[in-house]
């Protein structure tokens, strides 16, 4: 994209700098208009192919946006400005909601992950912002000193250092873009709109991208686990992935406990204990094997369960980046032991099996 900021600058320059200038004045400069991409409100048959393979984890990292300045329908000096991230479906999401609005929309390079993770990531922060609006010369092509960022980018922008090094003011919008017309029309945002909510709705969306991210690996899992212990153990296995992507974001509210590790441990032990009753009443085994058996899917379960569930603290509203830290540091090594002895338990059995112990 060619960056307006190597134009030559025409007399609207006052204009832009805030002075007074006649209404032609506020007007883009052709040179300036054509550079910079336009885009549209449009939702496409192709956008909703991308939104449907971003969803179930198809090129999980290639769904992007090229960062830069975007025109949306026909802005002069004094229209809007909106960041947004550079994955596709935060972009079509912000664009889709501005229809009739005259904006223009910076987009951020995100590496393509949306507004809310790539805030807690640093990469919608307050140097790539500064950067693009300083690439672009933002600042040559609008007359006014303010920009219209998503409230849930606020963990990853320092307001302060951005009208220190900018001279633009951030001001947070909703935290859903289909306010933004109203919040446009107002001048503020409503408490409703400020308030984050994270619904049934919401939270299954995201299983299709974490189930299919594990869809292969359980399966193969499953297949093995046939042939060496039988349809239980096989079934365990599918009910333990199921459980970390299917119903721990629908029941994550519910759970108790804060920590995600911990919620699921737990729906992985109320899950584990139908398997652990089947595996210990199997008929002409011994105590002891019943028992390891059953001792296996205690462990095994709630581990990979609790494991999987830790996925969703980059996707919901109200985790944050240090305390994950602190949960992966704490828990991770729990689930570690757990799992590893489930595994040798597993494999103690399989030998005493093969040799006929059992």
């Amino acid at each position: 994209m060619t960056n307006p900021q190597n134009k030559e600058k025409s007399s609207c320059c006052s204009c832009a700098g805030g002075g007074n200038a006649s209404a032609s004045c506020c007007s883009i400069p052709a040179d300036t208009e054509t550079a910079i991409p336009k885009a549209t409100s449009t939702i496409t048959r192709e956008n909703r192919l991308d939104h449907i393979r971003a969803r179930v984890g198809i090129n999980r990292m290639g769904h992007r946006v090229e960062p830069g300045l975007y025109r949306l329908g026909r802005p002069d000096v004094d229209s809007p400005v909106f960041a947004s991230a550079n994955y596709t479906l935060s972009f079509d999401a912000l664009r889709s909601a501005l229809a009739g609005v005259d904006c223009y929309i910076l987009v951020l390079d995100t590496n393509g992950i949306n507004v809310w993770c790539a805030a807690g990531k640093g990469t919608f922060g307050t140097d790539e912002l500064v950067h693009r609006i300083e690439s672009t010369g933002l600042a040559a092509i609008v007359r006014h000193r303010k920009i219209i960022l998503p409230q849930l980018g606020a963990p990853g922008v320092s307001w302060p250092d951005v009208m220190r090094r900018t001279h633009f003011k951030v001001v947070y919008g909703p935290v859903r873009a289909v306010d933004l017309p109203e919040f446009l029309r107002t001048g503020t945002a409503t408490p409703s709109m400020r308030r984050v909510e994270f619904p049934l709705r919401d939270r299954l969306v995201l299983t299709p991208v974490e189930f299919v991210h594990v869809a292969l690996p359980a399966l193969a899992a499953a297949v093995i686990l046939y042939f060496l212990a039988g349809y239980g153990a096989s079934l365990a296995a599918v009910a333990a992935v199921l459980a970390g992507t299917v119903l721990f974001p629908a029941l994550l509210p519910f759970i108790p406990t804060h920590d995600f590790s911990t919620k699921g441990l737990i729906l992985g032990g109320i899950v584990a204990v139908p398997f652990a009753a089947s595996f210990a009443t199997v008929p002409l085994l011994p105590f002891w094997a019943n028992t390891a058996a059953a001792l296996v899917a205690l462990l095994l379960i709630p581990s990979v369960t609790a494991y999987l569930a830790l996925n969703f603290t980059g996707c919901t509203t109200f985790a944050s980046r240090s305390g994950v830290k602190k949960e992966i540091f704490r828990y991770v090594p729990v689930m570690a032991v757990m799992a590893g002895s489930g595994i040798i338990l597993a494999i103690l059995l399989g030998i005493s099996r093969l040799f006929g112990v059992i």
